[in-house]
């Protein structure tokens, strides 16, 4: 099995809180048992999480040889440039290493689609922000965010819309739906391929 979870800003992605016991956690959104997390996502991020009660597919989903592309809604401050794409394109020099090229295009304005955040981004009137839509395949700590600021167009809010071939598709903040997980060779039980 795969749960669908939609995220929603300041909750932690995983079960229990060992540091602030008053932070949100998963435990409050009525999961199904013995699912966890597939990956992870900031606590001030949002979006698509993937849960699943089986270890081989938790392994498929999360190992960096796989590469399943991740897919972000930013608000991002500031006008954005061609070159500014092209250099997220092109994969960004940060700290940690040169990141891997991304997928990057402009978004005209937020989604339609997209739920109103608790609280919510402070915007300056004298500052244009743009709109983004960034895909990547890896998942370093903080990536995106330290991407986009060193093209220098710093990161509003950061919402992960898809994984793979898994995607949102109207699911709203704080609540999850559960799909049969697809058959693959590696699930077999007496000769047969197993979900």
């Amino acid at each position: 099995m795969i749960v669908l979870f939609n995220k929603p800003y300041g909750v932690l992605c995983q079960f229990t809180d060992r540091g602030v016991p008053s932070r949100r956690t998963l435990a409050e959104f009525d999961l199904p048992a013995r699912v966890y997390p597939a990956g992870r996502l900031d606590y001030d991020s949002e979006g698509l999480v993937l849960l699943t009660d089986d270890g081989a597919l938790n392994h498929r989903i999360t190992d960096p040889l796989h590469r399943r592309e991740k897919t972000y809604v930013v608000p991002v401050e500031g006008a954005v440039e061609e070159e500014a794409l092209q250099r997220l394109r092109d994969g960004v020099e940060l700290k940690d290493g040169r990141t891997r090229p991304a997928q990057a295009r402009v978004l005209g304005r937020a989604p339609q689609w997209l739920w109103k955040r608790d609280p919510p981004v402070r915007f300056r009137r004298t500052v244009p922000d743009s709109w983004l839509e960034i895909g990547l395949r890896e998942g370093r700590n903080r990536q995106l965010r330290r991407m986009t600021a060193a093209v220098g167009l710093p990161t509003l809010r950061l919402i992960r819309t898809r994984i793979g071939e898994h995607a949102l598709d109207g699911l709203p903040a704080g609540q999850w739906r559960a799909i049969d997980a697809f058959p693959h060779p590696q699930h077999r039980h007496n000769g047969k391929t197993r979900a």
